[in-house]
């Protein structure tokens, strides 16, 4: 309907999107998630209006990515090139930006610097590391060890070593690793699409134009951004000719975040008819290698796999972390000793859960191999210990790609507009002050929109017949 009532076109859209992610940037420079040193009392009249743009910024992007949406479904959709030049001009003004959504940026920083010092990440917290870069993780991290895989952390490392621990310097750094990643992802798209028999202009569209994936990948820089990366171009390699090469991709992915480990099993739908036996030893054998070796280049040791029981904030909201502190509250309350187990107990649920809602996907739903990667990955999201909301674009990435109906794309695009507003640009949790200035920076937007709306609905007024009133 809204595309009837005006003409919408890819340029309304790119400048309407790059509008918003310049407010973005522009607020986040005082609403951020900035360096300790910078940072700025909550209450403060720049701070105020810093958060009050940022969501300004927030909801002309998830309009113009809404408006961008019907010029993909409509009569003379966008090619590939064209979505991928307006990805571009959104993600522009969020490069030199300062994080946003999330102070993970820091450890990975401070990660790279303790490996770069020889300091096992998989046995001490940054606490461990000292010095101003540890001092810009959250306290809540301070004392953890890190679950990311030896691949990610090599990465960090050598930026650790390029950039000498100066901030600024690593915090480009980690944007331009994501960029890298986001970038990957936007070339797998229309390939792995294409072989999914679905569009790839509305692949991009839902996949890497995706609000999230600006929000969170380009202006987070988190290290997901890396993984799907990976993940993508290892799928693109594994269905075509390049078995190998895709195995080592995706293992590498797996390396970076776990949960791209479940990528080896769509490279063994995909390869099974060349023999279902050699597929799997042949997948098995490649990525065992690829493991040990990328293990060992790290040099950081096998701790990673331990490392997968690093505990989640105590203020986590999966499910999982939801139904556990209810559950301890209740316990409690009754007066019962068993409400420490709650948490733990949930977790267990959820994994289980996870693992059997996976198997039913595969051996019963049993839909293309890309889908049933995308709908285990967001079963992994939905069910896990954790969850933020760069965490839905692990299924995402893939449901974009291969999702064969427009029911599902359009209840995954809804998902994603709300997730958009899930998280302050200081990545802290909210207060109530915090909550009405982010309420009012998306109302100013909605008003300006539907000004916008009207004028180019009714037009200029004619002049008045006798001169001007």
């Amino acid at each position: 309907m809204l595309a009837k009532a005006y003409p919408v076109d890819l340029r309304r859209c790119q400048a309407l999107g790059l509008a918003g992610t310049a407010f973005l940037a522009l607020g986040g420079e005082t609403a951020g998630a900035l360096p300790a040193h910078d940072l700025l009392a909550p209450g403060s009249s720049r701070a105020v209006l810093g958060l009050v743009g940022v969501y300004f910024g927030v909801v002309l992007l998830i309009a113009a990515w809404a408006l961008l949406g019907t010029v993909v479904r409509g009569p003379e959709p966008p090619t590939p090139r064209a979505l991928l030049l307006v990805l571009a001009a959104w993600a522009a003004p969020l490069l030199l930006a300062p994080p946003l959504f999330s102070r993970d940026v820091y450890s990975y920083l401070a990660q790279g610097a303790m490996v770069d010092a020889h300091i096992d990440v998989y046995a001490h917290g940054p606490a461990q590391l000292g010095g101003p870069l540890a001092d810009e993780v959250a306290p809540v991290w301070q004392q953890t060890t890190t679950p990311y895989g030896p691949v990610f952390l090599a990465v960090a490392s050598a930026l650790s070593g390029l950039t000498r621990g100066e901030i600024p310097a690593g915090l480009l750094g980690m944007r331009l690793v994501a960029l890298l990643g986001v970038a990957l992802m936007a070339a797998a798209l229309p390939r792995l699409a294409r072989h999914s028999g679905a569009d790839p202009a509305a692949a991009l569209w839902l996949g890497a134009l995706n609000p999230l994936v600006l929000l969170h990948l380009v202006a987070g820089a988190h290290n997901d951004a890396i993984m799907l990366g990976l993940l993508g171009v290892g799928l693109v390699a594994a269905r075509g000719r390049w078995h190998v090469v895709g195995v080592v991709l995706i293992t590498l992915a797996a390396l970076v975040k776990a949960p791209a480990v479940l990528g080896l099993l769509a490279v063994v739908a995909l390869r099974g008819r060349h023999g279902a036996v050699r597929t799997v030893l042949t997948t098995a054998g490649v990525a065992l290698a690829t493991t040990v070796a990328a293990t060992a280049a790290a040099g950081t040791g096998y701790g990673w796999i331990a490392a997968l029981k690093t505990p989640v904030s105590p203020h986590n909201w999966s499910l999982t972390s939801l139904l556990g502190r209810g559950t301890a509250a209740v316990l409690g309350d009754l007066g019962s000793g068993l409400a420490p187990l709650a948490m733990p107990a949930w977790h267990a649920t959820g994994l289980v859960v996870t693992v059997l809602v996976v198997l039913f996907i595969w051996l019963r739903l049993r839909p293309g191999p890309i889908y049933a990667l995308g709908l285990s990955l967001g079963a992994v999201a939905v069910f896990g210990p954790a969850i933020r909301p760069w965490y839905a674009l692990w299924g995402l990435f893939l449901i974009a790609a291969a999702a064969p109906s427009g029911t599902v794309r359009h209840r995954v695009a809804a998902a994603s507009g709300v997730l958009a507003l899930a998280v302050l640009p200081s990545g802290a949790p909210a207060d109530v002050g915090q909550v009405v200035l982010a309420v009012s920076g998306g109302a100013l937007a909605l008003v300006v929109l539907w000004q916008a709306r009207q004028a180019a609905v009714t037009g200029p007024r004619p002049p008045m017949l006798g001169g001007t009133a």
